[in-house]
């Protein structure tokens, strides 16, 4: 099993209100900053990304997932620039077919994976938020999206054959797409999406299927789904789950972290965020802003764990992956251990802040994965 960390390209800080410009808007940010605590913004330079990639690299995580979008810094120059400052730990870029050439892309990739000796990863984010395709001047549905990001992935996979690769589909047409030298090894092709559009992609040409945090019974289902969607191709895949993480000495400092961390929040800036993230296109996302729908009709706070350990307290404020495990780090290593039981090979993990946050998963949850057999020794 490989354990991940995250790259904060957009900011970090210890409140979640923090560096999330697309939700929040600039209002929330400047009201924290005069706020005399220290739930600062922290800016994305190179010197505090380089803090957390080595922190990642000193606690034994295998590799940093680096996000895509307006609001982030460019998730190939970041990793690129941080692949300097680092010697084992590997690097998701994650990026957005249609956005660029398919056969650029391979070209890309090639030379990162040998400027870098073989540490590139590659997370393929189709995106299902309009407004965000419409900045970068893409305006095709939903559905036509992942049809490119199909055909995308046939171009790319075929410029590295290491002989020239023709190609006339629907949205690309290319002829003898090809690279310099073939990449060693091939980056994986991490891929995630949970509509009917996003199933077959992912069943063609996915390496890794990556799904956001849970309850173990719904990722069971997706997995099956996906499974047998695989299976018709005759193809089988790793699967792996993308979540945050407060774990603490004891499951009560944890607790009290977690509710710090949404702290003072009123119902109406949380009705506000939830109105901008009811307007994407993503099922993942309304699948994450269901599992805190009965928190926000009764503001009960423990209707915020939706299962053991597992808390729902991050959507509320957050796109994208909205849970997190909360608990002792054995008991964030039993609910790991459960997941991997059911085909979950990877774990993309985060916290608040992220620099610190990883020396506490690092030195607490790590180690207990590691005894148990779960994960390999610390310096692969």
């Amino acid at each position: 099993m490989q354990i991940h960390w995250f790259l904060p390209t957009a900011a970090d800080g210890r409140s979640l209100t923090v560096g999330t410009r697309g939700t929040h808007g600039p209002q929330a940010e400047a009201a924290a900053s005069l706020t005399p605590t220290a739930d600062q913004f922290r800016a994305p330079t190179i010197r505090y990304l380089t803090q957390i990639a080595q922190a990642a690299e000193e606690a034994g995580f295998d590799a940093v997932l680096t996000p895509t979008g307006t609001w982030c810094e460019d998730a190939w120059l970041t990793c690129a620039a941080l692949a300097r400052e680092t010697d084992r730990l590997k690097f998701l870029v994650a990026f957005r077919p249609g956005l660029i050439s398919p056969t650029l892309a391979a070209q890309q990739a090639s030379t990162f994976q040998r400027l870098s000796g073989g540490r590139l990863l590659l997370n393929v984010v189709t995106g299902g938020e309009r407004d965000e395709q419409a900045r970068f001047g893409d305006h095709l549905a939903k559905a036509d999206r992942y049809a490119r990001t199909d055909d995308f992935l046939t171009v790319l996979r075929g410029s590295w054959s290491g002989e020239p690769f023709d190609f006339h589909g629907e949205h690309y047409d290319v002829r003898g797409a090809t690279v310099l030298a073939p990449p060693d090894p091939l980056p994986p092709l991490y891929f995630g999406g949970s509509s009917p559009e996003a199933g077959p992609v992912a069943a063609r040409h996915a390496d890794t299927y990556l799904t956001w945090g849970e309850p173990p019974e719904q990722v069971a289902q997706k997995l099956a789904w996906i499974r047998a969607l695989a299976q018709e191709h005759g193809r089988n895949m790793r699967f792996g789950l993308r979540f945050h993480v407060v774990a603490r000495d004891t499951a009560a400092e944890a607790w009290a972290a977690a509710e710090r961390l949404i702290q003072g929040i009123e119902p109406a800036h949380v009705s506000r965020v939830q109105r901008v993230l009811t307007a994407s296109e993503s099922t993942g996302q309304a699948r994450m802003s269901a599992l805190h729908e009965r928190f926000r009709d009764g503001w009960n706070p423990s209707d915020l764990e939706i299962y053991p350990n597992v808390w729902a307290g991050v959507g509320l404020l957050r796109g994208g992956a909205g849970t997190a495990l909360v608990g002792s780090h054995t008991e964030v290593a039993d609910r790991i251990a459960e997941y991997a039981a059911l085909g979950i090979e990877e774990f993309i993990l985060s916290g608040f802040p992220h620099l610190e946050e990883a020396y506490m998963v690092g030195e607490g949850v790590l180690p207990e994965l590691r005894r148990r057999g779960l994960t390999g020794p610390k310096d692969r």
